[in-house]
């Protein structure tokens, strides 16, 4: 069985170009289902069945293993019967028609609306990093857009005058809106910093590092990491975690789903509902914590 094993390792590592770290959990996944059967006295593999499989999914749900995990599993294992299936050493695939079990939805983390100002207050407008990180803060919280949309964005996407930014991803272009905030930042950072930190003048990038050249993803994480310790805010604060929150508070606030849908970006409403349910959560919580007979 080994022998078989390294031959379906080696036909996916060829015909599918994976990389070595998914090849080898593939590996691992299949060597323990193979394990399983041999402690249900399975001599060989052309006896399994979908109760086999089953039976071994339900093994890992009472191992207490996550259901991304068991998931995955079950990918590793349809891969393989249809491997076995196609070489010939097994009729049929049991795993036809099997679901994967639906991972629960976790609900994002937010950051409380004071949480939020703690955070923008933190960079100082006392030099060119401080004017900014400012800006960058402010206007990702103003929109909502996300961390690849923001280092994307040029000097030709924003409109100060008007209040708004252009998003593009792919043929998909979006107008968000901008607030008096984001604004009064982002003109002190073109006015005061910006043409001081970029090394050429044709630079169309809108944010750019300490070389004058477009600030990357990982440069903008360490800069809310930084800010989150001078916060000393105790939550885990990701780029997202600011989009996560924009949306949030506009919920409470009265706005809708489909405007927060359209600000966000998202093609189906049904990524945007995720913020309803934080809502009826925050709601529970008052209701808890004030009602004299809750």
């Amino acid at each position: 069985m080994q022998a078989i094993i390294e031959k379906f390792v080696g036909f996916l590592e060829k015909d599918k170009r994976l990389s070595s770290n998914t090849l080898q959990s593939y590996k691992r996944d299949i060597d323990q289902y193979i394990s399983f059967l041999k402690d249900m006295n399975l001599s060989s593999i052309e006896n399994s069945s979908k109760t086999t499989v089953i039976a071994y999914l339900l093994n890992l749900q009472k191992k207490g293993r996550a259901t991304s995990t068991i998931s995955r599993n079950l990918a590793s294992i349809r891969s393989f019967y249809q491997y076995l299936s196609r070489v010939k050493l097994v009729e049929g695939d049991p795993t036809i028609n099997l679901e994967s079990p639906k991972a629960e939805k976790k609900l994002p983390q937010i950051l409380s609306t004071k949480e939020v100002e703690l955070l923008l207050e933190q960079p100082k407008c006392n030099d060119l990093k401080g004017f900014r990180d400012k800006a960058m803060l402010e206007v990702i919280y103003a929109t909502g857009i996300r961390v690849s949309e923001l280092i994307s964005l040029d000097l030709e996407d924003i409109n100060c005058e008007v209040g708004f930014i252009r998003c593009n991803k792919g043929n998909r272009e979006r107008i968000v809106p901008i607030g008096s905030m984001a604004i009064k930042a982002l003109k002190e950072y073109l006015d005061k910093a910006r043409h001081l930190l970029i090394a050429d003048m044709k630079e169309k990038s809108l944010f750019v590092n300490v070389n004058g050249k477009r600030l990357t993803r990982q440069g903008f994480w360490k800069i809310i990491k930084h800010y989150k310790n001078m916060a000393k805010i105790s939550k885990e604060i990701t780029p997202h975690t600011l989009r996560h929150s924009f949306a949030a508070h506009l919920l409470e606030n009265g706005a809708d789903l489909r405007s927060i849908q359209e600000m966000l970006g998202h093609s189906d409403i049904s990524s945007t509902q995720i913020y309803a349910q934080l809502a009826k959560n925050k709601i529970k919580d008052v209701y808890k914590k004030t009602h004299p007979r809750a």
